[in-house]
């Protein structure tokens, strides 16, 4: 609920009197950078009661919408509004075009968190709209405070609901302003929390005080008077006011608050109504003191369906008793009607007036219903149930690694001046590894290029249109038995725990794969002991006198039934080959249980980047020994940027000009679609052996990251001969092919090669890791830390 008065300066009585530490408490939870659509100098209620208490424990950034100004640049102007509160307003230039608004907000951003050295922080979102400019930079921790049903107000932006639901996969916990909010978004994400409106009843308490005074400009006002303050919008009742004006003339209403996005001359004017304007927050006591009846006019209308009014609380704070319009969370947060009456009707509207009339004079009974009424609505502790759940949202997270310099420094042109102790060529997983070990461990200064407009190589994974945090390049399970590789990867990434289960569409079922005992027992109709199975596997099988190709691993394994159901079509379609032409290690690795083990794969540690690689990969480069730079090929530097040693991860043969010819690979073409649906398939990957289907496999992300959204997005893999290299074709003239560019690569001076592409394997991402890792440990006989530079990391 919204709404509008003067400016209020903060006390610190208002505070609860915690002192505030910075040397303590800013180093435990970091700063938070609150994205807001409500101007601090315009309206005084939900987010400034919460962030100047929120910044009792930690220094708040309070950044508002932009304004335009008639400057050349962008800037951010700062207001310090409490000791531990600043309020930043970009400018922009009136020039710039709405893309260029979002960049320039997005660079004023990162230069507040440079500038500032926010190396650890919280982004508390009201507007959905700020996450445009700030969605690409990392925050340890993303709440969205949704306090009302933005896209139901006049003049939302017709884009506010797609930016919604990429704030809803994007934040770790939601908060409502009440409970029918949270009823609407609770479906929507899995951590949502009800905070109704509260109220600073100490401040609202001194209207009962027979001794305050009257304002100048309500003491004129016969009684019996009749008050409300707030915004007057589209959410104002105005026949219900001007019928009751017209009905009781011998009644004044008093009207508090400006008039907002709506015509003034549309108001009613008879002369018991008197239009006050907007007061300060510390005025409202004031005024309220002088009522006899606290009123909430809002009609019924998509603007108020979700609103909970802050008002309601205030009023009965200062002891008025209150007659309202039937809000719902008004009439589920006050049932009794003894000190809130709802009213539905002119008439019942004027009659529920009459009774707290009657009801005015016993001052003490109604004092003392108010109190009950607003037990435990204190902002004080909501701010405190608050920091519970970002404390739980908190402690589910390891700690990160730090770096000093928490964004990617990615540069604009070619470094002309520089010197770089490395270049790295490529920004996946083995590049990354090494350019973080090398400066972080070692001091060195590293310039990593990548040709593609992104880091994070084939893991890359990026929130589509709708809001769906989706791989680019085919689905990416993270799996391992390797606790080095996983210790060193979680200083850069929590973990989502997932297992990933995938199904065969065989014979119009869908089957587990690896077979295993279900999917035998579905295939044939029949029950299976893990015994039998076996035994009817062994059956199945097609003995092979020394096996050289998949085929005949396969075959000798399970039988050509199962062989044609399973493997035949689909290995057609991935590798372009038959299995009989491709070598037997491709199928040697090929899993087949007899118990109903699902998963698809059997390591001890199977999660996901809690959230996502790219993610995980931008807080791995973020050193400040380390510059990036993307769209570039590796020939565009080679001779313009000044470096010790390179380190290359790209093609081998292209390296070497395709000395010996080029080295044969599959690729892969995606078409990712997002679907009116909230779930496509009963599990994230779904594949398709036969060869009548074009692609091999559907990916529902969902099922990978966990997020709740109500429509789904999906890739479908269609193998083929152009395109990026993915797969290495395994087969004995292409490593016989690779032995000579291995050979010329075990002579390059200067030069490490490593990764898939440089060593021609397919490995999973772990083994990349182990494989950076390991180059790392043998390059560190060569590499002695650079003075100075370590100790910036």
């Amino acid at each position: 609920m919204t709404r509008t008065f003067k400016p209020m300066p903060t006390r610190a009585s208002r505070l609860g009197g915690f002192p505030f530490n910075a040397n303590t408490t800013a180093k435990a939870a970091g700063a938070l950078i609150c994205f807001s659509h409500l101007r601090w100098n315009f309206v005084y209620q939900r987010p400034q009661h919460l962030m100047t208490r929120m910044s009792v424990h930690q220094p708040v950034f309070f950044f508002e919408e932009p304004v335009l100004s008639n400057g050349d640049k962008p800037m951010l102007i700062r207001t310090q509004v409490t000791p531990h509160v600043t309020v930043l307003v970009p400018h922009l230039p009136h020039a710039m075009n709405e893309a260029q608004k979002v960049d320039a907000q997005r660079h004023l951003l990162q230069e507040l968190i440079d500038s500032e050295r926010l190396t650890r922080r919280t982004f508390w979102y009201y507007t959905p709209m700020s996450l445009e400019f700030s969605a690409e930079i990392h925050a340890d921790v993303v709440v969205y405070d949704c306090m009302d049903e933005l896209s139901a107000f006049r003049g939302a932006p017709a884009s506010l609901i797609a930016w919604e639901k990429k704030l809803f996969a994007k934040a770790d916990v939601v908060f409502t302003g009440g409970f029918s909010l949270f009823e609407a978004k609770r479906t929507l994400h899995p951590n949502v929390h009800a905070f109704p409106s509260s109220v600073d009843i100490d401040h609202f308490k001194q209207a009962r005080a027979p001794t305050i005074a009257s304002p100048v400009d309500q003491a004129a006002i016969p009684s019996p008077r009749l008050g409300f303050f707030g915004v007057i919008d589209e959410r104002f009742d105005i026949e219900l006011v001007s019928a009751l004006a017209t009905a009781r003339p011998d009644w004044h209403f008093v009207l508090v608050g400006p008039v907002v996005k709506i015509d003034p001359a549309t108001l009613p004017h008879q002369a018991n109504l008197h239009y006050l304007g907007g007061k300060s927050y510390d005025e409202l006591p004031c005024y309220l003191a002088g009522w006899d009846v606290a009123l909430m006019p809002f009609a019924r209308n998509e603007s108020t369906r979700y609103i909970s009014p802050t008002k309601t609380p205030e009023y009965l704070a200062g002891g008025r008793i209150v007659v309202s319009t039937p809000i719902a969370d008004v009439m589920s947060d006050y049932k009794d009607g003894r000190v809130v009456k709802i009213a539905d009707s002119a008439e019942a509207f004027q009659a529920a007036i009459v009774s707290a009339l009657e009801s005015a004079p016993d001052k003490d009974e109604i004092f003392a219903l108010c109190d009950a009424a607003i037990e435990g609505k204190s902002w004080d502790h909501t701010v405190g149930e608050m920091r519970k759940q970002l404390a739980r949202v908190d402690g589910l997270k390891p700690t990160l690694k730090a770096s000093a310099n928490s964004a990617v420094n990615v540069l604009r042109a070619i470094p002309q001046h520089a010197d770089y102790d490395y270049l790295i060529v490529g920004a996946g997983f083995a590049g990354s590894v090494l350019a973080e070990r090398l400066a972080s461990d070692s001091g060195k200064r590293v310039l990593v290029v990548d040709k593609r407009s992104h880091i994070g190589g084939n893991a890359y994974d990026y929130y589509d249109a709708a809001g769906i945090l989706v791989h680019r390049y085919g689905p990416h399970i993270f799996h391992t038995n390797a606790k080095r590789i996983v210790d060193y990867l979680s200083q850069f990434t929590h973990w989502r725990p997932y297992e990933h289960r995938v199904l065969a569409n065989v014979d119009d079922q869908l089957v587990p794969v690896p077979i295993n005992l279900t999917t035998l027992e579905m295939l044939y109709e029949r029950a299976f002991t893990p015994e039998s199975a076996q035994a009817f596997l062994d059956d199945l099988a097609v003995p092979v006198e020394n096996p050289k190709t998949s085929e005949d691993i396969v075959v000798s394994r399970i039988g050509r039934d199962l062989y044609e159901k399973f493997y035949r079509g689909y290995t057609r379609k991935q590798w372009g080959l038959d299995p009989s032409e491709l070598d037997a290690a491709v199928a040697a690795r090929i899993p087949i249980r007899t118990n109903e083990d699902d998963r698809y794969f059997d390591d001890e540690f199977q999660q996901m980047p809690a959230n996502g690689y790219t993610a995980m990969f931008e807080r791995m480069l973020a050193h400040p020994n380390i510059d990036v730079l993307l769209d570039t090929d590796f020939s565009d530097v080679a001779k313009q940027v000044n470096y010790s040693e390179l380190v290359y991860t790209g093609r081998v043969d292209e390296y070497f000009d395709y000395q010996y010819g080029p080295l044969p690979y599959r690729s892969l073409r995606f078409e990712h679609e997002t679907v009116d649906t909230e779930t496509f398939q009963p599990v994230g990957v779904v594949n398709y052996p036969s060869a009548s289907v074009p692609y091999t496999r559907v990916t529902e992300y969902k099922y990978l990251t966990g997020q709740t959204h109500p429509q789904t997005s999906l890739t479908y893999e269609f193998p083929g001969d152009e395109g990026d290299p993915y797969y290495p074709v395994p087969r004995p003239e292409n490593a016989a092919l690779y032995a000579k560019y291995r050979d010329l690569a075990d002579a390059a001076p200067d030069v490490t090669f490593v990764g898939r592409l440089a060593t021609y394997r397919y490995y999973n991402m772990d083994q990349v890791v182990a494989q950076a890792l390991a180059t790392y440990d043998r390059m560190c006989a060569n590499v002695s830390p650079t003075d100075g530079l370590a100790a910036v990391a």
